[in-house]
């Protein structure tokens, strides 16, 4: 049996890892004022955190599409595929998934939708599996059931400088009693169920990155993959510092945080996301 398996832009993988494995990516659109992008195609991530940068306007996302996704599903079953499976960013925090649903009724075939409640890392290390299984030759039911077995047992946290992104981009979530210090304090967010939740505060950067580091020390010894994401955060190889100390390095999986998840998360987020073993 032949499944393809496609996924969305804010799962932050790199173009190597999509090509090595076969993985089709929708983009989400990214949009300062009036010019509108698509996230990878149509601005890099270099590009766009130069342009956050210099823009006084916070940037905005938007979900693809359901043509977009039905264009790459019937792509797929048209070239042999037997089923598709689609995972997708969080339905919590954006249409996206909506858009992937609709979509697939637009096509003739096998089109299963996951919803990974997560994002970058989260979603991408789901994706990276489903796609490992795939090519292993499991069915579509097999792959659906490990990307939902994987997203019971994943975590993601971030520690972040400033919430205004996420508050002007309305995905805060569960965490709006942060927001009445929001000048004092460092924000920490739980992620792992697929909506922004408050997770702690911290006076101190350091005193963020070390409360991320205790993260893994909970788990330390369940954990089967590591990923630590960061929106062009200068201290990042603090975090990977810690953690080294805590599982082997080489398990530790480093990447910068794109376009979608950095236009709420702002510049400065530092992330890491865990998967716990079965």
């Amino acid at each position: 049996m032949t499944v393809r398996i496609v996924t969305d832009s804010a799962c932050d993988l790199t173009e190597a890892e999509m090509e090595a494995h076969g993985i089709d990516v929708v983009p989400l659109s990214i949009r300062f004022g009036e010019d509108v992008k698509l996230d990878r195609d149509e601005l890099s991530v270099d590009d766009f955190y130069r342009r956050m940068a210099s823009s006084d306007e916070l940037p905005q996302t938007a979900a693809p599409s359901p043509g977009a996704f039905a264009a790459v599903f019937r792509q797929r079953l048209d070239e042999g595929a037997d089923a598709v499976v689609c995972i997708n960013l969080s339905s919590g925090m954006s249409a996206t998934m909506e858009s992937s649903e609709l979509g697939a009724r637009e096509v003739d075939g096998d089109v299963r939708i996951v919803d990974s409640r997560s994002v970058t890392a989260g979603q991408g290390v789901m994706v990276l599996a489903a796609a490992a299984a795939a090519a292993g030759g499991a069915s579509a039911d097999e792959v659906v059931a490990l990307a939902e077995d994987i997203r019971e047992r994943t975590r993601v946290f971030a520690a972040i400088d400033t919430l205004e992104n996420l508050k002007k981009g309305g995905r805060i979530g569960n965490a709006q009693a942060l927001l009445g210090s929001m000048l004092s304090i460092k924000p920490l967010i739980d992620v792992s169920s697929g909506v922004v939740e408050e997770a702690g505060r911290q006076r101190t950067r350091k005193k963020s990155l070390a409360w991320l580091r205790d993260r893994v020390a909970d788990h330390a010894d369940q954990i089967e993959t590591l990923s630590v994401m960061h929106a062009q955060a200068d201290d990042v190889d603090d975090l990977v510092t810690m953690l080294a100390e805590l599982v082997d390095p080489s398990m530790i999986r480093v990447g910068v945080i794109g376009p979608v998840v950095a236009s709420h998360g702002g510049p400065g987020v530092v992330g890491l996301c865990f998967t716990l073993r079965s």
